[in-house]
C-alpha cells in the first residue's frame, strides 16, 4: 500500500500565494484572480500560518518574498502550471472528440449512411459512434448524445424527438410477385422472419386478422431487425420492421412494402443529452444536425382503410 499524501494546505491559498510572488504586489494578485486586496491578504495569512514563517516582507508599493517563500515559490508555480497544462490538455481533447451511443440496427441502418456529412460540415470534430443495448449512464460513461428508443421520458437528460416509428411488413420487390402478396392475408403464407416477435401480431390485429398460432411457424428467428432486412434483402422471407430506418433502402426500390399497411408504435427514436450540456458547443451542432436530418427524412406511410388503429404495445 502507497502512504497517504502528505496534508496540503489551502489550495485556494496556494493559489494567491504564487500569483502574489509572481506579480510580487497583492493589488496585481487580487485584480487578477477576481477579489480584492483584503482577501489576498488573508489568504497569505492563512499560509504563513500554516508554515509559521512569513513569506513575504509588505512593503508600501510591494511585498517581497523572503526567503522561505522563495523556497515555495518556485514549486508551487511548477504544480501549478503542471495542474493547468493537464486540464487544458484534457479540455481540447473532449472539445475535439464527439461520442454518440445507439442501438446497433439504428447505428448501422439510420446513422452511418448519414453520418459522413455531418463529418465534412464539422471536420473539427472526431466523431466516434458506440453501440450497446443498455441505457448509457452519462454520469459514468465517456458519451455526449445518445440516440434512444422508447417514449422520451429518462430523468435529468433533455429528450427531442427524432421521429414516431411505426412496423410494416418490408420484403424485395421480386418476393412480393412471386408471392403475390396483394391483401394481408396473404402473408400467411409468406415465409416470416422471426414470426414470434409481438408486432407481427399487432399488425395482423390492425388489418383485422386473427392469427393465435403465428409464433408456431418454422422460420428463422433474428435477434435485430438489422439482420432480418439483410434476410429480406436476400429474397429469404419478409420482416416486419421500422421503415424509418429503411428509408434509403425502400427509396432505392431494394425494399417494399410487403402489404401496403403501417401500424403506429408507442416508441419513438429521441436525440438525448444531459441538461447540464445542452449549451456546449458540440453537443449543439450534433443536435441541430441530426435533427434537421430526421425533418428531411420524414416518410409517408401507406395505411390501410378500415385498420383498427392498433399501436404496437412497449416492451
Amino acid at each position: 500500500m502507497h502512504p497517504p499524501p502528505p496534508k496540503l494546505p489551502p489550495l485556494a491559498a496556494v493559489r494567491v500565494f504564487e500569483a502574489a510572488a509572481r506579480h510580487q504586489n497583492f493589488t496585481r494578485a487580487a485584480e487578477e484572480l477576481g477579489m480584492t486586496q483584503a482577501a489576498v491578504s488573508y489568504q497569505i495569512r492563512l499560509l504563513e500560518d500554516r508554515v509559521g514563517a512569513a513569506l513575504f516582507v509588505r512593503q508600501p508599493r510591494q511585498v517581497v518574498l523572503t526567503a522561505i517563500g522563495q523556497r515555495l515559490a518556485g514549486p508551487v508555480a511548477k504544480a501549478l502550471f503542471d495542474i493547468g497544462t493537464v486540464f487544458r490538455g484534457l479540455c481540447e481533447e473532449n472539445q475535439a472528440v464527439l461520442t454518440i451511443s445507439s442501438l446497433q440496427t439504428m447505428a448501422i441502418t439510420w446513422l452511418s449512411p448519414r453520418l459522413a456529412q455531418f463529418q465534412v460540415e464539422n471536420p473539427q470534430f472526431e466523431v466516434r459512434v458506440g453501440t450497446t443495448e443498455h441505457l448509457v449512464n452519462f454520469a459514468t460513461e465517456s458519451v455526449d448524445l445518445a440516440l434512444r428508443y422508447g417514449r422520451g421520458e429518462w430523468p435529468g437528460l433533455v429528450a427531442e424527438r427524432l421521429f414516431a416509428c411505426h412496423y410494416a411488413p418490408l420484403c424485395t420487390p421480386e418476393l412480393r410477385e412471386q408471392l403475390q402478396l396483394r391483401e394481408p392475408r396473404d402473408l400467411l403464407r409468406a415465409p416470416m422472419l422471426s414470426p414470434m416477435d409481438i408486432c407481427w401480431k399487432s399488425w395482423f390485429a390492425d388489418v383485422g386478422v386473427d392469427v393465435p398460432k403465428l409464433g408456431g411457424r418454422a422460420t428463422m428467428a433474428l435477434q435485430m431487425q438489422a439482420m432480418s432486412i439483410q434476410a429480406a434483402l436476400r429474397g429469404h422471407g419478409v420482416a416486419m420492421a421500422i421503415p424509418e430506418l429503411f428509408a434509403y433502402d425502400i427509396a432505392a426500390g431494394r425494399l417494399v412494402f410487403a402489404i401496403d399497411h403501417a401500424v403506429r408504435d408507442e416508441r419513438s427514436y429521441w436525440v438525448v443529452y444531459p441538461q447540464e450540456r445542452q449549451r456546449e458547443r458540440k453537443i449543439r451542432l450534433f443536435r441541430d444536425w441530426v435533427l434537421a436530418e430526421a425533418r428531411a427524412a420524414c416518410m409517408k406511410l401507406p395505411v390501410l382503410a378500415g385498420s383498427r388503429g392498433v399501436t404496437v404495445p412497449a416492451v
